[in-house]
């Protein structure tokens, strides 16, 4: 740092640096929902246009240096003509005001990392953190009788208790070819998950609830269910007996859940949302998509109105 005066007030040049570095920050934020393409897309122009940035704003004191001839001294007592005509050279160092410019930015940079690192984990990361689903035993294939739905209710982490239980209808529908095995028959089920696509609330069948029939079987509580058709008590959703919605708020099809039969045992998969079903049982047809929360249109023009959708399925 220098104690020379004449400081004169520093102003740095127009840069597109700064703004190309938000929209690699913007990037990388909307990477961490949507997409880690998209975020890794993000950490590069941001790692990239804030170097731009700091070398911007650095390039004056980044200066070459001036080279300066080592001293020398006369031997004579008295300086020779020459030398005291000599011009003095000043060394170039800091101002105070390049200085206090460096250090304010330097310390405003370390004070924003320190406070938006923490707030930006908390916030973020539980949505990529500890939201999997295991896969759910449901029990032997023969506890769901054919074109009958079936409540089959469990605990998906019994270590949580009551707050981790999961609902479903199961439907078998029969044996059915599989082309993709040679053509094996291989049963059909229809598994619908209770989450009302309007706001999440619990769908009930609607139809009488065989109580009698109640099995508990490794943990898992199977009701047999007359049910035409599935509603919301909650907001009047109203859907059929495939899940497609009929009446009320809803804005897509029940979401169903993927099935896998190991050793002659249902096994419940992930969950996904449907856009519509044409068809009954082991023919319908399903338009399938990503899950995605409640509320949110996964066909036609209004899906792009919810461009951003989590991956991971919720409770």
């Amino acid at each position: 740092m220098s104690d020379l005066g004449h400081d004169t007030p520093h102003a740095s040049g127009p840069s597109l640096w700064p703004i190309a570095f938000a929209i690699g920050v913007a990037c990388l934020l909307l990477g961490l929902v949507i997409s880690w393409i998209v975020a890794a897309i993000g950490v590069v122009l941001a790692v990239a246009f804030g170097l731009l940035w700091a070398r911007d704003v650095t390039r004056d004191v980044r200066d070459d240096l001036p080279h300066v001839e080592p001293e020398t001294r006369a031997v004579a007592d008295e300086p020779t003509a020459a030398a005291a005509a000599a011009p003095t050279k000043e060394l170039a160092g800091y101002t105070r005001s390049r200085f206090l410019e460096a250090s304010t930015i330097g310390l405003g940079a370390a004070i924003g990392a320190i406070v938006t690192l923490p707030v930006l984990g908390f916030t973020v990361l539980p949505s990529f953190t500890n939201l999997d689903e295991t896969d759910a035993d449901l029990g032997p294939l023969e506890n769901f009788p054919e074109d009958t739905y079936v409540i089959a209710s469990f605990l998906a982490h019994p270590s949580a208790g009551e707050v981790s239980r999961r609902t479903v209808f199961v439907r078998n529908n029969g044996l059915v070819e599989n082309p993709a095995n040679n053509g094996r028959l291989e049963p059909s089920l229809t598994i619908l998950y209770s989450r009302c696509v309007h706001l999440g609330c619990p769908v009930q069948p609607n139809g009488p609830i065989d109580e009698k029939e109640l099995k508990r079987v490794d943990g898992v509580e199977l009701r047999p269910v007359l049910a035409q058709s599935f509603g919301c008590p909650c907001h009047g959703g109203l859907y059929d007996s495939e899940g497609n919605r009929q009446a009320g708020p809803p804005v897509r099809s029940m979401d169903r859940a993927e099935y896998s039969i190991k050793n002659g045992r249902v096994i419940l998969g992930p969950v996904y949302a449907v856009g519509n079903v044409s068809g009954t049982g082991a023919n319908a047809q399903i338009s399938r998509y990503p899950w995605s929360v409640p509320g949110t249109h996964v066909d036609g023009v209004e899906a792009w109105l919810y461009p951003i959708v989590p991956s991971q399925v919720t409770g």
